[in-house]
């Protein structure tokens, strides 16, 4: 059966295999010897064409923040420290070998530090229970047993990493977590073996002086903990690419020219095979039909629900799922030709291109830690120079207090500790936030784009309008279009067979059934000839369909599929199909226009429809019938024009333009890939959740801001103190162990600070 709504699936125009963007990669040695200018060369270029992904055979890395370094195999980018991700991605990595190690160190780190903040701590907790048994001396060699495994072993990679930051001057993060640990660790080894080089008045009764290995532990674990985090959300990147991959067939059925078929696997598949697609067969390649009919699901391309029908010339997409009749077709576009292959190519270099949130941080820290390191340099030379005697002593105390109170743990803390309950309390709403960057961009953004079907619309056409002529009663007229269509193939036949079924209609006996290709079904029915279809099919059989031709404009305005029935050369009345707007979908989209938010539909639909449906729901901006490409190519516009773009989209068609926008937002009604390919996903797949989303990313914005003014905030007060200048006046002398309890409390200050967003309500906008 052929409906008037029906159009044919639009294809891409085709692409230069062969055209490549030949930039220039830093080599990951180069970077950290801070030689950039003498190092930059041309990354090689793979023989097909493709970007580069493989040096000497080796697979090439870049960083998803620096994409000019590059080296062969994984590890760290050298400039910021992140973990190095594979320039194409195959989705077939699996978990990587850096995520295994960073959990194994983390539950390592946490076992040891739990019994190692109990003994520093359970002295006083327990009221001196541990003196009985055993020494102070011995508890502080269990403590350094403890803590030795968490920060040589466990935090390894940091030191590591730090020194590289150092090699190539630009501090960052690990700068800040090896500063931190390294003066906890070593101060609490000079205590421990030579108290003696600290004033009489640090030490205690029995001559030792204080340690603060639980502080050096912790904040291994807690970094560590952070790691985890974020490699398992960028581990993500993988499991899109190998859903998109998962859709193509792996063998296709090729006849040779003598009519002898065998299955052959895809990759030797080549332009001008004749291959057949058996009924429920994915189509193997991008091509055209040579002989056959058969509907094809293409949702995977346009998006939209409901299969094409195809036919002898029409063009044919890889990966899109055949109906119930059989094809052969013709392979025009093979291997990373297909537009699947540029699909997954679009995703993973939009994935790849975005910037985390960390960034921020790193930028804050280029400036703090040399400003930390002065001011402790600054700090041992004035105490050694009018320090009282003995001045070497007081000159170290004063400058380890400086850096033990300036510890990045709270700076660490201040975004990690907000993202993580922002994300918890988000998923209490029904939306589930994959990084930290969409928390951060999502209530920035001014425009807001949006796919129709599935979205905007409920994705599953439905009977809505059945509208008989005078004299004939509704029963009868939808029982005759089901009688019709359970003989029919097309995707809207299920939609009028759902609606009688609703009404408790049975379908029934068709005879002499007859598709009309264009224009609708033919058959006979107790006796009498029957007609379902357009206009057209009705002027065919000489009938004119007077009246409700009028209403059927009016239908198809409102984004109807319209359907005459005429029997036995009378027009009983029309059939409206349509594919309804989400309840609740209106209000959604009318406070966040009341936010100041841009609202445009993105459609692969044809225009008239998808105007239809956003004039229903208040919008102005329509842009349709484009592909995934198009998709793509228009969030990149509205980006050039400076602004901050949330795409909303459900389908694999969608997945591209998802990871291409600032934020992208997946309906959790929707495809896997899809929602793997956004940023944020609502659950429920109800449009309230964007407004709910941005609600709690500006509250946790403004989160993030209080917290780095704590942390701040103490070192701004702390760090004077350290550094002695109450002694001239009061002769006070900050203890390291209270510039250790000033740093722990600007820790929970912060962590308290992020639970408060755990109260963050569906109508609430800060904490």
């Amino acid at each position: 059966m052929q409906h008037l709504a029906e159009s044919d699936a639009a294809h891409p125009a085709s692409h230069d295999a062969g055209a490549c963007c030949h930039g220039q990669a830093v080599t990951a040695d180069a970077a950290s010897a801070g030689s950039h200018d003498a190092s930059h060369e041309h990354a090689p270029q793979s023989s097909d064409g493709d970007a580069p992904t493989r040096v000497g055979g080796v697979r090439e890395y870049t960083c998803p923040m620096h994409p000019e370094v590059r080296q062969r195999g994984p590890g760290a980018c050298p400039m910021c420290g992140m973990a190095l991700e594979p320039v194409s991605p195959r989705g077939d990595e699996g978990e990587s070998e850096e995520l295994r190690s960073m959990r194994l160190r983390f539950i390592v780190g946490a076992a040891l530090s739990v019994p190692l903040v109990l003994v520093s701590m359970g002295d006083k907790l327990l009221f001196g229970l541990l003196r009985e048994v055993a020494s102070a001396r011995t508890l502080v060699f269990v403590e350094l047993a403890l803590a030795l495994p968490v920060v040589l072993w466990g935090g390894w990679p940091f030191f590591v990493r730090a020194a590289r930051s150092v090699v190539s001057r630009r501090p960052n993060m690990f700068t800040l977590i090896a500063l931190g640990v390294g003066v906890a660790f070593l101060t609490s080894l000079a205590a421990t073996f030579a108290p003696g080089l600290f004033p009489a008045v640090m030490r205690g009764e029995d001559g030792g002086a204080p340690v603060y290995y639980e502080a050096a532990a912790v904040i291994v674990t807690l970094a560590l903990l952070g790691q985890v985090l974020e490699l398992k959300a960028r581990s993500r990147t993988g499991a899109a690419i190998t859903a998109l991959l998962g859709l193509a067939p792996d063998t296709a059925r090729r006849i040779s020219d003598d009519g002898r078929e065998e299955d052959v696997p895809l990759d030797d598949v080549h332009v001008g095979d004749t291959l057949r697609v058996r009924p429920g067969e994915r189509i193997p390649v991008d091509g055209s039909v040579v002989e056959g009919r058969s509907h094809v699901d293409e949702a995977m391309v346009t998006g939209e629900p409901g299969a094409v029908r195809k036919e002898q010339g029409d063009a044919l997409v890889g990966a899109t799922m055949n109906g119930s009749g059989t094809l052969l077709m013709r392979a025009e576009k093979v291997g990373s030709d297909t537009l699947l292959a540029r699909i997954v190519t679009l995703v993973s270099d939009a994935q790849r291109s975005r910037a985390p949130i960390q960034k921020t941080v790193d930028v804050v820290a280029a400036w703090f830690v040399p400003a930390v390191l002065v001011v402790a340099v600054a700090t041992f030379a004035v105490w050694m120079s009018v320090g009282p005697e003995p001045r070497l002593a007081h000159a170290l105390v004063a400058a380890v207090s400086v850096l033990i109170i300036a510890c990045p743990c709270a700076l660490g803390l201040a975004t990690p500790m907000s993202i993580m309950v922002a994300s918890g309390r988000g998923a209490s709403e029904g939306v589930l936030f994959r990084d930290a960057e969409a928390i951060e961009v999502l209530h920035a953004a001014s425009v807001l784009v949006l796919d129709k079907t599935g979205t905007l619309t409920e994705g599953r056409p439905r009977l809505v309008d059945v509208l008989p002529t005078e004299g004939v009663e509704e029963s009868r007229l939808l029982r005759l279009a089901a009688t019709l269509e359970a003989s029919s193939e097309h995707p809207l036949a299920a939609a009028v067979l759902a609606g009688a079924a609703d009404r408790g209609l049975e379908p029934g006996r068709a005879d002499d059934f007859e598709s009309v290709t264009g224009l609708g079904i033919r058959a006979t029915v107790d006796g009498e000839r029957v007609l379902l279809g357009n206009e057209r099919l009705l002027a065919e059989a000489n009938l004119d369909g007077g009246d409700l031709s009028e209403r059927a404009s009016a239908l198809r305005e409102r984004g109807r599929t319209v359907m005459f029935l005429a029997e036995g050369g009378r027009v009983l009345g029309l059939l409206g199909v349509a594919d309804p707007t989400k309840d609740g979908a209106r209000a959604a989209l009318d406070a966040l226009r009341a936010e100041g938010l841009r609202i445009v539909v993105l459609s692969g639909d044809e225009e008239a429809t998808a105007r239809a449906v956003a004039r229903e729901l208040g919008i102005d901006d329509v842009v349709a019938g484009v592909l995934p490409e198009g998709k793509v190519d228009e969030i990149e516009r509205l980006q050039r024009d400076g602004v901050r773009v949330v795409m909303v989209g459900d389908g694999i068609n969608d997945a591209p333009a998802l990871a291409r926008a600032d934020v992208g937002i997946a309906m959790g009604t929707g495809t896997d890939v899809a929602m793997e390919s956004a940023g944020v996903t609502l659950v429920r797949g109800e449009l309230d959740g964007i407004v709910r989303a941005r609600r709690l990313s500006r509250a946790t914005m403004r989160n993030i801001r209080q917290n780095l003014g704590f942390a701040f905030g103490y070192n701004a007060l702390g760090v004077p103190l350290a550094a002695g200048v109450l002694f001239p006046a009061f002769g006070v002398l900050l203890d390291p162990m209270v510039a250790a309890a000033a740093m722990s409390l600007s820790s929970v200050s912060v962590i308290g600070n992020a639970l408060r967003l755990r109260r963050v309500g569906a109508s609430r906008t800060s904490p």
